[in-house]
This record gives structure tokens, sequence and C-alpha cells, in this order.
């Protein structure tokens, strides 16, 4: 690192868990963020701010006018421009240090399994199940730690799904694909905005936790978040040793 950089993570640096060794981890890192809406924004806000190297930034939609009560890397002037780009120019300013691959689309097939392999971590913001499974799926696959969160009306959920310890579950083994569930989405229900930034900001933090190798992830449970009430809870999330994604992987 240089004098600037030194002194611009100089509260991560002072802190043991991260140091300078923790710093330099970050700045060598790519993250990939799928969806740059409501829990998009704060979490590439904070993995900019705090230094990782490289975020790409998937997202296949433009910015509406109802997006900005909530996704906060947007502006006004942001509206009908692609979502990924108007993040990208964003989060230049918060670092431009920060390099910022943008992806107009939604990631899928081969060019989802490409772009997972690539990453250190992967952060699935996306608003569908679809998406979510096949995210979950490429993770495992190539075993990248996964950071879930999903936001809706009041209530929020954060989980880590890392596929690179023994016995960990996957999100299939606690949302089975073939299963019917609910689809809900914002547009139908609405969202209070302030929790899309809590469960971002959380998912960031787990996200810059595994890439340093400090302290102890969300794997192996589902943090729930009641929003009316400000409650917290969590549930242990076992592996299904007949998950059709995770129970075949090689050990």
């Amino acid at each position: 690192m240089n004098d600037a950089q030194l002194l611009r993570y100089s509260r991560h640096i002072l802190l043991p868990q991260i140091g300078v060794e923790g710093q330099e981890k970050l700045l060598a890192a790519r993250a990939l963020i799928i969806g740059a809406g409501g829990l998009g924004s704060p979490a590439a806000y904070y993995l900019a701010s705090a230094g990782v190297g490289t975020l790409a930034l998937a997202d296949g939609d433009t910015v509406d006018l109802t997006n900005l009560q909530r996704q906060i890397l947007h502006r006004v002037e942001s509206v009908g421009r692609p979502k990924a780009e108007s993040g990208r120019d964003t989060l230049a300013g918060i670092n431009p240090e920060c390099r910022v691959e943008t992806f107009v689309e939604r990631l899928e097939g081969a060019r989802l399994d490409e772009e997972v392999a690539r990453a250190d971590v992967v952060l699935d913001c996306s608003d569908n199940f679809a998406t979510r499974h096949a995210i979950n799926r490429a993770c495992v696959q190539f075993r990248t730690p996964l950071v879930s969160g999903a936001a809706i009306r009041f209530d929020g959920q954060i989980a880590v799904f890392d596929s690179r310890q023994a016995g960990a579950p996957c999100y299939h083994c606690l949302f089975p694909e073939a299963e019917d569930v609910e689809e809900v989405r914002c547009a139908v229900m609405g969202v209070f905005a302030p929790l899309t930034g809590i469960v971002g900001s959380v998912q960031a933090a787990e996200a810059l936790k595994l890439l340093i190798g400090c302290g102890q992830s969300l794997a192996g449970r589902l943090l729930l978040l009641d929003g009316l009430a400000m409650e917290w809870r969590q549930i242990a999330v076992p592996r299904d040793p007949a998950c059709a994604v995770c129970s075949t992987r090689r050990a």
C-alpha cells in the first residue's frame, strides 16, 4: 500500500483483526454483486469504501423513479439509465481506486459461471428465486462463498453459504427449488426503505469478513430481522444430505 492508502484505510488497519495484511487482502479481492438495487446499493457502497479492489456489478434493469425510495446508488438524473452503469458512476465518486466492472445483463448460464469462478465472494442481492438458485448452483460448483440477502415489507434475512467448509449447507438446503415457495416482490408488497440498507450493510460486513478471513461468518445460520419490532433472531441451517445441489459435490 502507498501512503495515501495507509491513511485512507487507517481505521481498518488499527483493528488487530484486519491490520495491513487484511487490508491488502481486500485491495487484491474481487467481489461479484448481483443486483444493483435496494440490497446491492449499500453492499456496493461499503465494499467500495472499504477498499475491495474490484467490484463486478451485474444488473440488467434500468433506474425507475420508484427505485429512488431505497436504492441509494442512484439519483434522479439516473432515471432511465442502466442500474449497473449508474452504480459504477456513484462508486467512482466514493473510491476512484476501486475498479468497478459493469454487466448490463442478467447473468445466467455460462456467463454466470464465468463470473462466479472469477470472484472471491458473491453477494446475491437479487429479487427472485430463479436467479438465487442459479447463483447458488454456480457458487457450489466453484466453491465460491455466497452471501445471500432478502428484504420485503418490514422483514429481512441474511445468510452465508460457504461450500469451502465441510458439511456446510447451500441455499437449496434452506429453500429447495422444487418446493412451492411464494414469491413476493417490492412492486406488489412494498418494502421499508431503511430495511434494505440494514440487510445490504450486513451482507457487506459478512463479505468483508470472508475476504479478510476474520471473525465468524453466518455460515450455517439464517439471520432474521423483524423491522417493525426491531428484533433479530437466528436459526440454524443444517445441510440436507439429500440436497440435489450440494450433496454430490466433491470432497
